[in-house]
């Protein structure tokens, strides 16, 4: 495989999780909206949003086998403009079933997305040999920050739904469909056979550490997603602006963190930035569980977000490197407990909350996340670690 097809390989994929970021921005972070537009209940509102990461996990392991026989690439190639599709088909109808349709193959689709995106990641970091796998969650994230904030234009401005989705789905549509002609499976030739050949191969009680991890992750961040606002203006007295800065300060230590994060896997190796990592996101847990003031639960939710932008790519990666005859496999597998955490974590706070006290159930995330420090050997348990000592000799930078 030439440098060049892989650098617009990674370029490509790059974009598509830049994309996956301002899609999944919009639609959450619209939800008022969407609960106004089709007059959906307090009560029924959970359910419609439990139902999208149940039907992302069902999608997830259909994934696993979909991609056997077409690919990853192509399985993410039709599958990203069915999310975009979906996105704007919740902005568009106008009955309840509509929303439900809408939403569920949005579910469907961003499952199959998920798993696709970081099979391609895990693949190309191996033909690279070095780590590369944050710099594509670095995207999302930024696509994350540039989906809010085109969010927050159209609530300002009191656009409707499909007036919001409508341009952006127009851009992103064709820019997706153009560049999934330079997806790459990064593997060596013969990967498809050792994909199938190995798919049985994925022991879960090796992969149950990372998927621990993985659950505990998402805990952490649907509690900052969920309940930082919240927090602040609830629990730390602030004004209902103020309440909205620190997920906007999450997102940007989490872009941050990311940008520079295969710097420190190539030099230190993931097992010493995990566990750095979730060091720093139970020291920003904490922070914000004994805060006395509004700014001091900034600076802890900062804090968390440095920490916890490592794990998440570095699992990927890590079950890629467990399985490399079946990483597909575990990729598909792993990416499940990215829906369980989500659906765990804001759910487990909000309960604790309710029934103990926020500043107390800040502390439960915080020991779950502290929990990765003792699995973090699982991210180097093979010789092909990708940080500095442990690159592939020979390898050649290729961008």
């Amino acid at each position: 495989m030439t440098d060049a097809r892989l650098r617009r390989g990674r370029g490509s994929l790059a974009v598509s999780f830049f994309v996956q970021g301002v899609t999944f921005a919009l639609l959450v972070t619209r939800i008022p909206g969407i609960q106004d537009r089709y007059g959906i209940s307090d009560g029924l509102l959970p359910v419609f949003l439990a139902a999208v990461p149940v039907l992302a996990g069902v999608s997830s392991v259909l994934a696993e086998k979909l991609v056997v026989r077409v690919g990853a690439a192509a399985v993410l190639r039709w599958a990203q403009p069915v999310v975009l599709l979906a996105l704007l088909g919740v902005g568009a109808g106008t009955q309840l079933w509509m929303a439900a349709v809408a939403l569920g193959v949005f579910g469907l689709s961003v499952g199959a997305l998920d798993a696709s995106m970081n099979m391609l990641g895990v693949s190309l970091q191996r033909a690279y040999g070095r780590s590369i796998m944050l710099g594509f969650h670095a995207s999302y994230s930024l696509g994350g920050i540039a989906g809010a904030s085109l969010a927050w234009v159209g609530a300002h401005w009191h656009l409707s739904l499909f007036v919001s989705y409508l341009p952006v789905v127009a851009v992103l549509l064709p820019v997706t469909l153009v560049g999934s002609r330079w997806y790459v499976n990064g593997g060596p030739e013969a990967a498809g056979t050792e994909e199938r050949a190995g798919s049985q191969g994925v022991v879960f009680r090796l992969l149950l550490p990372l998927c621990l991890v993985m659950t505990f992750a998402y805990i952490g961040d649907s509690t900052v997603s969920n309940w930082s606002a919240k927090y602040l203006q609830d629990v730390l007295h602030s004004s209902e602006e103020l309440a909205t800065v620190p997920y906007n300060a999450y997102m940007v230590t989490t872009l941050l963190g990311r940008s520079v994060g295969d710097f420190g896997v190539r030099r230190f190796g993931a097992v010493l930035v995990v566990r750095c990592g979730a060091v720093l996101a139970a020291l920003g847990f904490a922070v914000v569980a004994v805060a006395q003031g509004p700014w001091v639960g900034m600076a802890g939710f900062t804090v968390l977000g440095l920490g916890l932008s490592v794990i998440v790519p570095q699992t990927f990666a890590a079950a890629g490197r467990l399985f490399p005859g079946a990483s597909d496999a575990a990729v598909a597998r792993l990416n499940v407990f990215n829906y369980v955490g989500f659906l765990v974590g804001s759910p487990l706070v909000g309960a604790l909350g309710d029934a103990w006290s926020y500043r107390g159930a800040m502390l439960v995330p915080m020991l779950l996340v502290l929990v990765t420090v003792v699995y973090a050997t699982s991210f180097g348990a093979r010789k092909a670690r990708y940080g500095g000592g442990h690159e592939r000799p020979r390898t050649v930078d290729v961008g």
